[in-house]
């Protein structure tokens, strides 16, 4: 609404200018159209101008525009004063506008927010803010409905829209039993859900709060531009009334208002418009951009960091890979691999253990489990479990169950967890479980080589073997396993030493114990769609699809935001700078004055809008 009354006003007010250069010859009704068309237009500026005078922030471009334009009507130079500030106002227009379309793509994440939640009370559905639920308590989400709350699905199934927040397109199924997060879309099926975190701790209000304190953390770029206006507007401003007063003093023939036209030129060209808000502008863009791919970025600060990444260092498990175990091998001996898996799948189905889940899952649509044939379950600490299987003796367990068991095996080759099986004293083979390598992880390394990261190295507290094993595969240049949380921390430590000093260290985590390492790295990276709270807390950046592809994807935006504002800097004040040198010779009008300031504008404001062009 705000950007079309702007539009309507500037419209209007070059109709009336126009009259006014038609109708020149009247000399007074061409005056007062002309003052018509600069109020309409300039009274804004105006205002603003005496409101910042008295708050104590004179020097700023509304005062410039003022003076400039109040000075050119002073010299009779009525129609370069109005036009001044039509132009001023059309670079407005366009810095409201590429502002609001990149607010926009940041903005979209607003509508995450949940407007109310469907408590299940005693009394039947009762429809409540989303901060009066308490953990534990049952809402009701419908077809159609957002998630208000995260929790766990106790009835019902459906399929969940989770664009908003994760931005991957395909809507996931979410079971019985399995987690939900605030801010998604409930899209088919009714669902009953366990509430696991209040609001302010949820996924939603999380999200919320980094996209809204983003902007408050100014990158370098963004500082040197602060920093430069706060100088460089009172310098021009002086040297503006330099050059209205001491040539007609020093020289002889010196005219005061000749003199007096090149020092308003002098400020109308002087103004740093282009450079204060391109600039942010640039780095917004790059945020929005950012979000749209499912990249959180808590600031243009961490952005630019991103830009001198040198080295990368991931952590193993849920981040390169799934965090979730499953049956890699099979060597099955005088039995075929589907009855090992059934037997050891059979013997562990009283166990809640992560290695008998998975040879459980593996077990799936092969000969059911019964456990009414299952008797005389025990587990064996540190060793495995021991089960009468349909009248068989089963032992599924490690290399330490065989050996107190004396029973002859083969040695399986080194590499993830290895249980062997074995029934009536005799070794029918073993099963190799691994946690998966994430599908992209190769990919997100070779993306980070290709931009120019010297050196990705992965932390892992797994066994040097099954660490070695993933890193090869995954292809990283250096590996360090068996480490626990603070002797990571002591790693990137090592790994910071080995940077140029402008260079960046990046870590990418996941679980709460990697919460030390990416505070101490330069820029810290979470894996937050299933990430730990502290994980997200303590990052600077949040991947919320959980694939670690996107940081090259967050390093690839960033390197074209830098761009882009060194584009800037470098075109405005080329420019800005050329055109004073020629407004203080008197070889540049008012037109020239306005192209080197609005004109430049615009044209960097739209190479601004450039960073929100992002894809992958």
């Amino acid at each position: 609404m705000k950007l079309k009354k702007q539009l309507y006003k500037i419209i209007s007010a070059s109709f009336i200018y126009i009259a006014a250069i038609v109708i020149r010859d009247n000399q007074w009704l061409s005056l007062v159209l002309y003052a018509a068309a600069y109020f309409l237009v300039g009274t804004e500026i105006i205002r603003k101008a005496f409101r910042n005078l008295f708050r104590g922030n004179a020097l700023d471009e509304n005062f410039l525009m003022m003076i400039a334009t109040f000075g050119a009507f002073a010299l009779r130079q009525y129609s370069e004063g109005v036009a001044v500030m039509l132009f001023y106002q059309i670079g407005e227009l366009f810095q409201s506008y590429a502002v609001n379309k990149s607010r926009k793509s940041v903005s979209a994440l607003m509508n995450i927010r949940p407007d109310y939640a469907n408590l299940k009370t005693a009394d039947g559905i009762q429809k409540v803010s989303p901060e009066e639920v308490c953990p534990g308590q049952v809402i009701i989400i419908k077809s159609g409905e957002k998630i208000p709350l995260d929790g766990i699905v106790v009835s019902g199934h459906s399929l969940v829209d989770t664009s908003a927040v994760t931005g991957e397109a395909v809507p996931r199924e979410i079971l019985e039993g399995g987690e939900v997060i605030s801010g998604c879309v409930n899209v088919s099926g009714l669902l009953e859900v366990k509430v696991t975190k209040e609001y302010g701790e949820s996924t939603v209000a999380k999200i919320l709060d980094l996209v809204e304190n983003a902007g408050s953390k100014k990158a370098e770029a963004e500082k040197f531009i602060t920093r430069f206006a706060r100088y460089y507007t009172p310098a021009v401003v002086l040297a503006a009334v330099a050059i209205a007063v001491l040539p007609p003093l020093l020289i002889n023939g010196a005219v005061f208002g000749e003199w007096f036209y090149r020092s308003l030129t002098f400020l109308v060209i002087s103004c740093p418009c282009a450079l204060v808000i391109s600039v942010p502008l640039s780095f917004f863009g790059g945020i929005g951009a950012a979000s749209r791919h499912g990249i959180l970025v808590k600031g243009g600060n961490y952005l630019q960091a991103l830009a001198d990444a040198e080295i990368v260092v991931f952590d193993k498990t849920g981040t390169l890979t799934k965090g979730s175990f499953s049956v890699v091998e099979i060597k099955a001996e005088n039995v075929s691999e589907d009855e090992l898996v059934c037997l050891a799948a059979s013997a562990g189905i009283y166990s809640s253990h992560p290695v008998s889940v998975s040879i459980r899952n593996q077990a799936k649509g092969k000969t059911p489990l019964d456990a009414k044939q299952v008797s005389g379950f025990e587990e064996i600490p540190g060793k495995g479990i021991k089960a009468d299987v349909s009248g068989k003796e089963v032992y599924v367990g490690n290399a330490k169950l065989m050996e107190s068991l004396q029973i002859k095996w083969h040695e399986a080759p080194a590499g993830g967890t290895v249980v062997y099986v074995a029934a009536d004293k005799s070794c029918l083979g073993w099963i190799r479980i691994d946690d998966e390598i994430k599908e992209d992880a190769v990919q997100a390394v070779a993306d980070l080589k290709k931009l120019g990261v010297k050196k990705v190295v992965m932390l892992t507290g797994d066994t040097c073997s099954a660490g070695e094993k993933a890193a090869v595969k995954i292809g990283v240049d250096k590996v360090y396993a068996e480490l626990l949380p603070a002797q990571k921390v002591e790693k990137v430590e090592e790994l910071l030493l080995q940077k140029s000093p402008e260079g960046k260290l990046v870590f990418a985590g996941d679980g709460i114990n990697d919460a030390p390492v990416l505070a101490r790295a330069d820029i810290g990276i979470a894996m937050g769609g299933v990430g730990a709270d502290a994980a997200v807390e303590a990052a600077d950046v949040v991947i919320m699809t959980d694939e670690p592809s996107l940081i090259g994807t967050a390093v690839r935006i960033s390197k074209k935001t830098l761009k882009i504002v060194k584009q800037n800097i470098v075109f405005a004040l080329g420019v800005k700078f050329i055109v004073l040198g020629l407004g203080v010779a008197g070889m540049a009008t008012m037109w020239e004055a306005v192209f080197a300031d609005v004109g430049v504008s615009v044209l960097a404001i739209l190479n601004a809008m450039r960073a929100l062009q992002y894809k992958r």
